[in-house]
């Protein structure tokens, strides 16, 4: 196996970073080698790239000293973009990761499945149907009747079997997360972001915590913003004890809601046994950050346990502080959603201690 220093050359974190990586691991016990590895994710982004225009690399982070001073904050900023991200955000990562996995599985004797199937708004949808079309696998996308037009258009343009889902008489809760787990209960494999349906999505997202981590250490704090709560769990876990402050819009808060049902005594073991009494659907939610906007946080159980590891907590971000942070992220130059700017309105509405080294996530390119 090579060692750590040889994984460093490598501009795809998926081979930089693999012997971190719970599918190298699985790869490696079940007798397939590292070359292997190396060669099958290779192979997997060069598709990708074809699909996409390119593969994944090691995103940028940046000092943004002239922004925390226009955003009031005495803090050391720094920002991870991901807008150049395969699919234009962070999503494609998480999938990435899970490909891999699947691909070790089939290696080692796991059924092909015949269907592929996603949940999704925005761009974890453009992120599973790019990969999906390098691999040449059909995808079942299930979005809202109020997706945007463009990332429509581009659905449809990658292949992707799109089903737009209106919600039922009577029903509750998101009704394409509701389709989408009807056509996984009808044989289906869930090829997801939330790390409830889809446990390896965490691997992928790990490495934009690792790569934060080689780039800036010494973090204080890290603020994600939060929908489903994959990204800022694995970013937290590849980070290690950074303070993690998840961002929720006041529009649509159910992990605070949640936080605060559970103060003081956070027994998160009860929690688990009675997750209904703690999380349910967020009614009317609402915010110019789109992306954020899952009326449940499917993996609030694992981003709790981290933000309370970690010594952060939860944050709501007022509306207007949405809107301003994305108007002072745009003008950096960095194209950017008010979905990927969230993190730094929650950083903005409750900010840590003075001079504290802090990073936010830019997520989600700006799409007209």
């Amino acid at each position: 196996m090579n060692d750590v220093s040889a994984n460093a050359v490598s501009d795809s974190p998926f081979v930089r970073y693999r012997e971190r990586l719970d599918s190298h691991a699985a790869a490696l016990a079940g007798g397939l080698s590292d070359n292997w590895f190396v060669e099958t994710v290779e192979k997997l982004d060069a598709e990708v790239a074809a699909v996409d225009g390119h593969g994944f690399t090691v995103t940028p982070t940046a000092a943004m000293p002239e922004l925390a001073a226009a955003a009031g904050l005495d803090v050391e900023l720094h920002a991870k973009v991901e807008v150049d991200n395969v699919g234009g955000s962070h999503k494609a990562r998480h999938l990435f990761g899970v490909t891999i996995a699947m691909l070790v599985d089939e290696a080692l004797g796991a059924p092909i499945p015949d269907q592929l199937a996603i949940a999704s708004c925005g761009n974890a949808a453009l992120g599973a149907s790019v990969i999906a079309r390098a691999l040449d696998r059909e995808l079942s996308v299930f979005v809202p009747t109020w997706a945007d037009p463009p990332v429509v258009a581009a659905l449809t343009e990658l292949g992707a079997d799109l089903r737009i889902c209106d919600r039922r008489d009577g029903e509750h809760g998101d009704p394409c997360y509701l389709r989408f787990t009807e056509a996984v209960a009808a044989g289906s494999r869930a090829f997801s972001v939330q790390g409830t349906d889809t446990p390896s999505t965490f691997d992928g997202g790990r490495t934009i915590g690792w790569e934060l981590a080689d780039q800036v250490p010494g973090l204080d704090a890290l603020y994600v913003q939060v929908g489903g709560g994959a990204l800022a769990t694995s970013a937290s876990l590849g980070l290690g004890d950074v303070a993690l402050y998840p961002v929720q819009a006041e529009g649509c808060a159910p992990l605070v809601r949640a936080w605060n049902r559970l103060a003081p005594e956070f027994d998160l073991d009860a929690a688990e046994a009675a997750q209904g009494d703690y999380m349910w659907p967020w009614d009317g939610p609402h915010s110019a950050a789109s992306g954020i906007l899952d009326d449940i946080t499917y993996d609030w159980l694992p981003l709790l346990r981290r933000t309370r590891e970690t010594g952060g907590e939860p944050v709501i971000a007022p509306e207007a502080a949405i809107v301003r942070a994305h108007e002072l992220a745009s003008a950096t130059g960095v194209a950017v959603s008010a979905t990927g700017t969230a993190g730094l309105a929650g950083l903005m509405s409750s900010p840590p201690a003075p001079g504290s080294r802090v990073a936010v996530l830019f997520t989600g390119v700006e799409r007209e």
